[in-house]
């Protein structure tokens, strides 16, 4: 119709107690997620959530999303007096709050999370497997840094396996849900520089979508959530992503919270299977191009 406008609305997001607002581009690439609050809170009552990473980004937004509702929040994560804030704050709301202070690298914490789970009166009902590390550096750069890629193994691949492997037992038991928040260059063509990050983050999807069929019949519902670059700490070191289009946490809390009575079993991005398009036809061009690309970068 002839003066007729077009207007993409502007989708806000409460984020680190400032308003965070969308970009164009990102009101196109990350359209609003619109939560069912009445389904969520049916689907909650009553139930155990375990979250790691909870003491900030996607964790933390997703504890104080679900606050509202009468159910079990069991927070994990390495910073424990972050964990005691959001303790206090969020039992001033509706849900149940226990703390739970581990580095799921080290054993012993592991363990000590492990014998937590395992004497709950309740048991397990959701598990948000989200903790995770992100490194950027160059192979050149890390020729005697072989730990990166061990601390990245550590928590991102061996750290959420041991973790289920040894609660699948009370997952089974009430029908639970595991949720892993992957992401989606682990379906993209790898990029230089993150070698240790792309392997690690690899590894535990393609294991968890594996072990997702058997799981599935146990009666265990299984969810892969591919993200693409997120607003938290973790991108903070890389000087650059901080012009990138990126997702708010708050928003990554509501596809997670919506996944939760949906029982999807996989969330992408709209525009993903374009990249996935791009990653198989232009994959001879990519690798034939970008080593001049890095040499010319480093002036050879």
């Amino acid at each position: 119709m002839l003066g007729e406008q077009f207007v993409i609305s502007v989708h806000r997001y409460h984020y680190g107690g400032i308003m965070y607002k969308y970009s164009f581009l990102e009101n196109i690439l990350f359209p609003p997620t619109y939560l069912k609050n009445n389904k969520l809170r049916y689907k909650l009552k009553g139930k155990t959530v375990l979250i790691t990473g909870a003491s900030s980004g996607i964790g933390k937004e997703l504890a104080y999303l679900l606050a509202d509702i009468h159910t079990h929040l069991i927070l994990v994560a390495r910073r424990e007096e972050q964990l005691s804030t959001m303790k206090k704050e969020i039992e001033m709301k509706a849900a149940k709050v226990s703390i739970f202070r581990a580095d799921l690298r080290n054993q012993e914490d592991m363990e000590g999370l492990l014998a937590f789970l395992h004497h709950m009166p309740d048991g397990l009902d959701f598990v948000v497997s989200n903790a995770g590390i992100s490194i950027r550096r160059s192979i050149n750069r890390s020729l005697d840094r072989y730990h990166d890629f061990t601390r990245t193994m550590a928590i991102n691949y061996f750290a959420p396996v041991q973790l289920l492997l040894s609660i699948i037992p009370l997952l089974q038991k009430n029908q639970g849900h595991v949720i892993n928040i992957s992401t989606v260059n682990v379906m993209l063509l790898p990029l230089p520089y993150w070698a240790a990050y792309q392997a690690s983050k690899s590894a535990f999807d393609t294991w968890f979508r594996s072990a997702a069929p058997e799981l599935n019949a146990m009666g265990i519902s299984t969810t892969s959530i591919y993200l693409p670059l997120v607003k938290t700490p973790m991108i903070i070191p890389t000087t650059a992503y901080q012009k990138f289009p990126a997702m708010c946490p708050t928003h990554v809390a509501k596809i997670i919270g919506k996944s939760m009575y949906t029982k999807r079993k996989v969330y992408k991005p709209w525009w993903f299977i374009f990249g996935q398009w791009a990653s198989i036809s232009f994959r001879g061009i990519w690798e034939n191009s970008m080593p001049r690309v890095l040499r010319k970068k480093r002036g050879e």
